[in-house]
């Protein structure tokens, strides 16, 4: 395996994490801390499609900063949103802007993004109106995941307070926003991420309070304007799952051959295999991750290995994977990390 570094996120409000952890990845797939890099309650982690900077969702804003050859971090900046702490972040292909999802005042926020990778001024801001149906979540709307599309005209607001995905058309040459569609999903269902394939021929949807997974045909009309033709729905959970459950996390392998979804109060990640020519998942297995609200997962470059970030529980645990038995075996103790929400695996460019 090449040397890369792994960054992971957490809260710093209780407990002793400074916001940013850095780890070195070994060949074996397990992290060893480096250092932690102090910011406050670092929500969610993207990166640059250039892959020189990182972008942090924090009290203040979005914190910004460059990526030195051998996977630290230098601070750039950090810029304010004008609204509550984001959840999501995503970078425009074009590395001009970053969109960011706020789940708690259900915004949607553009900022420019500067040659230096340092964040600029607001372009954007979009607050969700509608009224939702579950009562626990205050019936408001929640936007959790924000996404461009592969050509950067398109971004796509996921709430899962209102059942909704809103779709804007974006001007690359001002970084504003016009809706132009809704995806509608199921009451209740709560779609809480959104993925595209490398293809661009599909996408799929994660709904947090119902367990399942959709799976859409993706394609453009003559106007361009995105189009999503339903095709499949699969389940998050074992058949006989009995426990209270919310989908958390959604992530595809570095190949996009099979794709992983972590499962809250299950305590679990299910694993697909994505079938190239449709798109469609085949389920392989659903498995315990050995800790509580794995609230991210993602597959190691090598693709034999997994990391489940395990929010309440503090940890992070790591596994052996095995696709043609369809088996997750625990590889090694778990690392101690409190509050961790989310991780970024980078290749160094310092070999």
């Amino acid at each position: 395996m090449s040397k890369y570094t792994a960054y992971v996120g957490s809260y710093t409000f209780r407990g002793n994490s400074r916001g940013i952890t850095i780890y070195d990845v070994t060949e074996d797939g397990r992290f060893i801390k480096r250092r932690e890099v102090p910011q406050d309650n670092v929500d969610y982690l993207s990166r640059s499609y250039n892959q020189k900077y990182l972008y942090a969702a924090v009290d203040q804003g979005i914190s910004a900063f460059r990526i030195e050859p051998d996977g630290d971090l230098t601070l750039l900046n950090t810029a304010p949103i004008r609204g509550m702490r984001a959840c999501y972040l995503a970078v425009h292909p074009s590395d001009r802007y970053i969109a960011a999802a706020g789940y708690y005042d259900g915004k949607m926020t553009v900022l420019s993004l500067n040659p230096d990778g340092s964040v600029g001024s607001i372009t954007s801001e979009v607050y969700d109106k509608g009224v939702g149906s579950i009562a626990e979540r205050n019936f408001a709307p929640h936007v959790c995941c924000v996404k461009f599309n592969r050509e950067g005209t398109y971004l796509f607001a996921v709430d899962s307070g209102i059942d909704q995905t809103r779709i804007y058309r974006f001007d690359p040459a001002t970084g504003k926003t016009e809706m132009r569609d809704i995806l509608h999903a199921e009451i209740n269902s709560a779609p809480h991420r959104i993925l595209f394939s490398r293809d661009n021929r599909f996408a799929y949807v994660l709904h947090e309070l119902k367990n399942y997974i959709t799976v859409y045909n993706y394609s453009t009309n003559s106007r361009g304007v995105p189009q999503f033709e339903f095709k499949q729905l699969v389940s998050t959970l074992p058949k006989n799952s009995a426990s209270a459950s919310a989908a958390c996390a959604m992530s595809f392998s570095p190949l996009q051959h099979h794709l992983f979804c972590s499962n809250a109060g299950d305590n679990s990640i299910a694993f697909y295999d994505i079938d190239q020519d449709t798109g469609m998942l085949y389920m392989k297995n659903i498995l315990p991750i050995s800790g509580e609200y794995p609230k991210d997962v993602k597959l190691l470059p090598d693709e034999k290995h997994i990391v489940s970030v395990n929010h309440e529980s503090g940890t992070l645990t790591f596994f052996s994977i095995d696709f043609h038995k369809n088996t997750l075996i625990m590889h090694g103790l778990p690392i101690r990390c409190d509050q961790p929400n989310c991780c970024i695996i980078a290749k160094n460019t310092q070999q």
